[in-house]
């Protein structure tokens, strides 16, 4: 009896395949869902919100800015492109799995009228009126994870930021109350140090060229900068792309997250089937789940 019941336990799925019973269906990886969404998921990243830093590297890094929740360093950013304050300037931090940063290395180069010298502490705003797309798990830093039109957030409740995830663009600033005015940048270039949430101003997020700020030269100095007389990279130009021709301007798009394509896409990040995997961790951290961009 054992023998026949093995028998047809075996024979089953035979069976149901010559009887044309479908099987059920592999689910789609992460990369099959992006490939699959609709031109209705997507989102235009307006021109005014793209700045573009051509290194002497013959490399371009393009950056989404957040006006919404700096706009006062998004405001010195934007007028420190557009009087080409940053042509010039170099690369002079490389710090391992940290940062790498730029601006002017002596920190003497005269900024542009217009400049707010120092802008308010832009490190999180008002909840009110934000629409958060909770992650759906836990978070280490913050009581609740999550996004904001697209953006990697975090709020407590009455308070929302950005976090510093891999590809992040802060401001550099001195000691408090230093801001910084966004004449002196960085993009996160390693593991995400979500210990300066809300101790920096994040004005944006790296879309394109990330790997030429990541394969730079390691600084030999304290904290990863350049030691002084060393070889640094330059920025040739650095232009917002509402300034270029029309025909110049580069188009991104971004994930829309408040679309089905977005849960499905989170929801098959934290439990991944793929036949690499063995166990789905049945979890993501807000920094595995940045918005896919795409260009054309």
């Amino acid at each position: 009896m054992k023998h026949a019941l093995s028998l047809l336990c075996r024979t089953l799925p035979l069976v149901a395949i010559a009887a044309g019973v479908p099987s059920s269906p592999k689910p789609a990886t992460p990369s099959e869902i992006v490939a699959a969404a609709p031109s209705e998921a997507w989102r235009a990243i307006p021109a005014d919100q793209l700045l573009m830093i051509d290194l002497d590297t013959g490399q371009r890094v393009t950056i989404a800015l957040a006006p919404d929740f700096a706009p006062v360093h998004i405001a010195n950013i934007r007028i420190l492109a557009q009087q080409r304050w940053y042509d010039g300037t170099t690369i002079n931090r490389v710090h391992d799995n940290y940062v790498t940063q730029w601006g002017d290395a002596t920190e003497k180069k005269p900024l542009p009228a217009g400049i707010i010298a120092q802008p308010p502490a832009e490190y999180d705003r008002d909840s009110k009126g934000v629409r958060f797309r909770p992650l759906g798990y836990r978070d280490a830093y913050a009581p609740e994870a999550g996004h904001v039109d697209g953006w990697p957030a975090a709020r407590d409740g009455a308070l929302t930021w950005l976090v510093h995830c891999y590809g992040m663009v802060g401001v550099g600033r001195g000691l408090a109350p230093d801001t910084g005015t966004g004449a002196e940048l960085y993009a996160v270039s390693g593991h995400a140090p979500r210990h300066l949430d809300r101790n920096m101003a994040v004005v944006g997020r790296v879309l394109g060229g990330m790997e030429a700020l990541t394969a730079l030269p390691r600084g030999t100095e304290q904290l990863g900068f350049y030691k002084e007389g060393a070889p640094r990279p330059q920025i040739v130009h650095a232009r917002l792309a509402s300034d270029l021709p029309k025909d110049q301007q580069p188009t991104w798009q971004i994930l829309r997250t408040d679309t089905p394509t977005f849960t499905a896409w989170v929801t098959a990040r934290a439990n991944r089937k793929d036949d690499f995997f063995i166990r789905p961790a049945g979890s993501v951290d807000i920094c595995n789940a940045t918005p896919p961009v795409r260009t054309n």
